[in-house]
């Protein structure tokens, strides 16, 4: 039986795709490519037939893979992978036991990586909550992102739709002082661009670029990650290591 394969496709550079999913990718003629991967993924594209799922509605996409996989196994490059905000869940759902999930990079995994910063720091940071005003809603009752926003929290913040001064408003209340932030624009790909700064001077720093598409007249969200949180610019010393290395990590009765 033919599979269709849901492949962790991280932010969009083929260099973090996984070997499995390169291997899969390969024997797939049929590949469903959200835009931009049809672009950084070209290499391994060639000879194959790529379309974007988002051009059909979600019927008329299942009757078209099931035509699909009379030929052969079809893929789609998911962005990050399936963990977090991925459209693809009714798909899999839909085709039960010939879909195959296959993880890859996700943006936060491949953000923190870019700023060389763990996100839960031990004695900085307690937690990390990924969150989207998008998916939180304006309902009365919705939590804000100034509400998750706490000292001992970093925010991964997805699908910004709030003016970034208003954000970042809402952010200073929550984390009741100035804390370090970083917005990952097109990260991984063609006009990448990594803003870092601080609550109190960030939207200096971004001046009149719209990251989050909120002044064009392209609705989709944009391909920018908001960090923030003491962890971004805290720097640590050995002692942390030593005492791990003592309690946790000595094998009993090795010395």
């Amino acid at each position: 039986m033919n599979r269709v394969y849901f492949l962790g496709a991280g932010p969009g550079d083929p260099e973090l795709l996984t070997l499995r999913a390169a291997h899969l990718l390969a024997a797939c003629p049929v590949v469903y490519a959200p835009t931009p991967f049809e672009e950084t993924f070209a290499v391994h594209l060639r000879g194959k037939e790529v379309l974007v799922p988002f051009n059909y509605y979600f019927k008329e996409l299942i009757d078209l893979i099931d035509y699909q996989l009379k030929n052969g196994p079809v893929a789609f490059l998911v962005p990050g992978d399936l963990t977090f905000y991925s459209p693809f869940q009714a798909l899999v759902d839909a085709l039960g036991e010939c879909a195959e999930v296959v993880p890859g990079v996700g943006t936060a995994n491949a953000a923190a990586a870019h700023l060389k910063k763990t996100l839960d720091l031990p004695a900085v940071c307690n937690r990390a909550v990924l969150a989207s005003p998008r998916t939180l809603g304006d309902s009365p009752g919705a939590p804000t992102m100034g509400e998750l926003a706490a000292p001992g929290v970093t925010l991964l913040i997805y699908m910004n739709n709030i003016p970034l001064p208003e954000l970042v408003g809402q952010l200073r209340a929550g984390y009741e002082r100035n804390v370090a932030i970083a917005i990952l624009h097109r990260l991984g790909l063609p006009g990448e661009e990594v803003v870092r700064g601080t609550l109190d001077d960030i939207v200096t720093r971004v001046g009149d670029r719209d990251f989050f598409n909120l002044n064009g007249p392209d609705r989709r969200p944009a391909l920018t990650l908001i960090l923030v949180g003491e962890s971004l610019d805290a720097v640590t010393d050995g002692h942390w290591w030593d005492h791990r290395r003592d309690h946790i990590w000595k094998v009993r009765g090795s010395e």
